[in-house]
């Protein structure tokens, strides 16, 4: 089933609504505005297959765009909020869109895009004039609200960085299948997960241009419950918007369960969450102490998932399973796991490895980049695919994961790709070497570290940190920018010039949890804090 199912049986149920504001947008009005925004884009010259670009904060108008490409056979890129204007405007173009839609709530971001993109036909902007792009509602009005007697299926293009940093898009082939008719994959498998169902009211606490917040918003909508999305991630106004719309369902990171936990007794038990039937958490590891904590108090509500924007395969696991095993991240529920080692070979129980999803054909390619695809790929069973991580299954099948790809940070379930800064940083005249790892940290999980090998004639000291950092800011993301930034004598590389990381993220682990990232090196080490992390870093991938 798609909206217009439900636009039909009830034109005024809720689909969306916006937590802190109530602002609501129903099943009718979803239907209407995404036919018209569909048959307007078809009027601007989109056909099967383009591209929607989509940039905006948490509004109800991101799933009118959602469903106006998923319902005329086109992809629709989300693109993260807060990424720098010149890293959107790559996504946009490598994407190809040939529309981009933004919220005027992003202002300068928004404007500064725009001048980026001069070769995009068709710029709209919802919410308030926005310079660069035509005003959003005025397009919508040039559509027509007839449903069209085809509606080819659409699909998602959404961007994940590769160990490079270098965002890639995580491409789909077309469904085959008519937007109304039944195909989707993710759908009946919430269904059976978690009691996705049409009395459902999930809430949504991460930005929606990550690919589970988006997905799950649409799969909720295909069954025609109501999607509660907070305009941004607070901890209290979380358990608020829990007793306030009676929310069955929700999924969380865990510093969302980090920070939560961190309020006062008192607080926490202001609310009423007997409404409250499931909790899902995914996108980074859960502390087993915080997971423990979250079930004593929510009850065995807490249901974990591991997946990728990839869609390479997935797995489950409840609260009375994972009690019985800690740490496991549950059993296959999409392909068969199969851990293996360098060479491809197949491993028993216990024993650690890649872990690949085999699948019945290749599930996914990365858009423009058919090596990176073919390394995702096992070496002698193309339908099995990775995406990097390490692990291990016991003799039940559980998996628990023993790493991550590379050495990727998860920071408040975003991730951040230490080659991208490393890049930025090492073109600054001060800097002869660096390292960007990730440190324990408490509440987010991990958190960035820059390691610096200063230049000769550059004095290591606050002032020399200071000014790397607001170097970096000018260049990247501001979540992606260090926490801290320590200055060494000289990085461990091997004889021929390899980074050694591992031993970086040794001298750092214990330290680093204890509480103390100074005295870790045994060499001269600054430490230099720039502004705390804005919700950016609370997100689900």
């Amino acid at each position: 089933m798609y909206p217009g199912t439900h636009a039909d049986a009830d034109p005024g149920r809720p689909a969306v609504v916006m937590a802190g504001s109530g602002q609501r947008l129903t099943y009718g009005e979803l239907e209407e505005r995404s036919t018209r925004l569909a048959d307007a884009l078809t009027g601007a010259g989109l056909r099967r297959g383009d591209v929607v670009a989509l940039l905006t904060d948490n509004s109800v108008r991101a799933y009118e765009v959602y469903w106006a490409a998923l319902r005329s056979g086109r992809y629709l890129a989300a693109v993260n909020s807060h990424l720098s204007p010149a890293e959107v405007a790559y996504i946009v173009t490598d994407s190809g869109a040939k529309a981009l839609v933004v919220s005027a709530a992003l202002g300068e971001l928004a404007e500064a895009v725009a001048g980026l993109l001069p070769g995009v036909p068709v710029k709209l902007a919802y919410g308030g004039e926005t310079g660069g792009y035509a005003d959003y509602d005025a397009f919508l009005a040039t559509g027509s609200p007839e449903r069209p007697a085809e509606q080819p299926s659409g699909a998602d293009l959404l961007y994940s960085s590769g160990t490079t940093g270098r965002p890639k898009g995580i491409k789909v082939d077309l469904p085959e299948y008519r937007v109304d008719e039944p195909g989707d994959l993710l759908t009946p498998v919430l269904q059976g997960m978690y009691g996705f169902g049409p009395d459902m009211v999930y809430l949504s606490p991460a930005p929606v241009y990550h690919a589970a917040p988006l997905r799950f918003g649409a799969a909720v909508h295909r069954v025609g419950g109501t999607l509660v999305m907070m305009e941004r991630f607070d901890a209290e106004a979380a358990l608020r918007a829990i007793e306030t719309y009676r929310v069955t369902h929700s999924q969380w990171v865990p510093t969302m369960f980090v920070r939560m936990l961190k309020l006062p007794g008192g607080v926490r038990a202001r609310y009423d969450l007997s409404s409250h039937r499931v909790a899902v958490h995914a996108a980074a590891p859960c502390p087993v102490e915080v997971k423990r904590a979250m079930i004593d108090w929510w009850g065995p509500v807490l249901y974990e998932y591991y997946a990728a924007t990839e869609g390479a395969g997935m797995t489950f696991v409840d609260s009375t399973q994972w009690l019985a095993k800690p740490g496991t991240v549950g059993r296959a529920v999409i392909g068969v796991i199969r851990i293996c080692d360098d060479e491809g070979r197949v491993l028993p129980p216990g024993e650690v490895g890649t872990v690949y999803f085999e699948r019945d054909e290749v599930p996914f390619s990365y858009h423009g980049d058919p090596e990176k695809t073919r390394e995702a790929q096992h070496p002698e069973h193309p339908t099995w695919c990775t995406i990097g991580d390490v692990g291990y299954l016991d003799e039940d099948g559980f998996l628990f994961l023993t790493d991550r790809r590379a050495f990727m940070i998860i920071s408040g379930g975003v991730n951040i790709y230490p080659q991208e800064i490393e890049d930025a940083l090492a073109l600054h005249p001060a800097v002869l070497d660096v390292a960007v790892i990730g440190i324990p940290d408490p509440e987010m999980g991990e958190s960035v570290k820059a390691v610096v090998q200063p230049a000769p004639d550059a004095v290591p000291g606050p002032e020399l940190a200071a000014e790397l950092l607001a170097y970096l800011r000018e260049r990247i993301a501001h979540y992606k920018v260090p926490r801290s930034i320590d200055f060494v004598d000289e990085l461990p590389r091997t004889p021929t010039g390899k980074l050694v990381k591992r031993r970086l993220k040794e001298r750092y682990a214990a330290p680093a949890a204890a509480g103390s990232d100074s005295e870790t090196t045994g060499e001269t080490v600054w430490v230099a804090e720039p502004q705390p992390p804005s919700h950016s870093g609370i997100a689900s991938s």
